[in-house]
């Protein structure tokens, strides 16, 4: 592979990891299944104190 080849790779790889970064996430956030747990009992205990006003 001549020197020439190597250097375009490397900006055409470093590109892409650039853009890519900057494209939309396909995949939301990952939330562990004890903070899902915490959410939860959060949004129950929200709608009791809605519904006892």
């Amino acid at each position: 592979m001549n020197r020439r080849k190597k250097i375009q790779q490397l900006l055409k790889a470093h590109a892409k990891k650039a853009s890519a970064k900057l494209a939309p996430q396909k995949k939301s956030k990952y939330i562990s299944k004890a903070d899902r747990a915490k959410l939860a009992t959060e949004a129950n205990d929200d709608a009791v104190v809605v519904t006892e006003s």
